[in-house]
């Protein structure tokens, strides 16, 4: 058996797969498959692409009116439903629009009546969605897959793996990850969960024989002004960044469902922590003052 790795980029992130293979030409061919998908995904659901099936749907809401999507959108549609309703609203795919005024790059904070402008076209509760047909009464609204559609990739790629006879590898999308069985040598995963405020420090490193792992967090994308940091977790409701956690990682048996439980707790604030125990999950949380809780072994 080989040890096979091979780093990409797709969806503005760092990618990385390891595998354990009978042969290299298995490897090649299962690593190609992965770095296809994801790049299939990436265009189908991309905000950026002119050409994606995002932007179809985001035309129509940019006019008001009804389009019908296909399968594996619709499950997509389904699952942020799910995560709207149990969020009690603050994990909400309309709020994208956001981005409108929030430019992280600019190191400028929007001030307080461009938030407020934007705050009408927020809410999934105003779309109508009964599957296959997505319907936007109002004009001006959009929506973003950005919480769940790296996620769903690592789960889905994972899989495909799976499918082609992969037993021992794992699959990172820009730190979401995903455990495809432990090592060749039956040891597990060793995987570092980064400190939010100081780059290049591992906070903890945990071992995985399975499962996924996401973290939500401010690390790179915030604007500070006089000492206070703006993230890019946008309270929905507000408009607003969060202010109480700095990042939240959780261990889930799939990378989505960890992906959207660390955003929804790092958007309940100071319910967070308690929230987060209530799941059941292994996590770790680190709040804007260093102070750090959690259940990884």
């Amino acid at each position: 058996m080989i040890f096979y790795q091979r780093a990409f980029n797709a969806m503005g992130s760092p990618c990385d797969i390891q595998l354990f293979a009978a042969t290299h030409a298995q490897a090649l061919h299962v690593a190609n498959i992965v770095i296809a998908d994801v790049q299939r995904l990436e265009q189908r659901y991309s905000r950026y692409r002119p050409d994606s099936f995002l932007s179809d749907i985001n035309r129509v809401a940019a006019v008001g009116g009804s389009i019908t999507v296909d399968e594996e959108t619709a499950s997509l549609l389904n699952y942020a439903t799910a995560c709207y309703k149990q969020s009690n609203g603050l994990f909400d795919i309309t709020s994208g629009i956001l981005r409108k005024v929030w430019r992280f790059n600019t190191g400028c904070v929007p001030q307080a009546h461009e938030v407020e402008a934007l705050l009408d076209r927020v809410g999934w509760h105003k779309l109508r969605w009964k599957s296959p047909v997505l319907t936007f009464p109002s004009a001006g609204m959009e929506i973003d897959f950005g919480g769940v559609v790296k996620e769903y990739a690592v789960d889905r790629v994972a899989a495909l793996c799976w499918a082609s006879g992969i037993r021992h590898g794992v699959i990172n999308l820009g730190g979401d990850i995903k455990i495809i069985g432990s090592r060749a040598d039956g040891e597990p995963w060793r995987v570092g969960i980064r400190h939010p405020r100081e780059k290049d420090t591992i906070i903890q490193t945990i071992s995985l024989h399975k499962g996924g792992l996401a973290s939500s967090g401010d690390y790179e994308r915030c604007i500070e002004i006089d000492g206070i940091r703006y993230g890019h977790v946008l309270n929905p409701k507000t408009g607003w960044p969060v202010r109480h956690l700095a990042s939240v990682s959780v261990v889930g048996d799939f990378c989505v469902v960890a992906g959207s439980a660390s955003t929804i707790a790092m958007l309940k604030e100071e319910q967070g922590p308690a929230w987060l125990e209530s799941l059941g999950l292994p996590y770790l949380w680190v709040d804007v003052h260093g102070n750090t809780g959690g259940s990884f072994d």
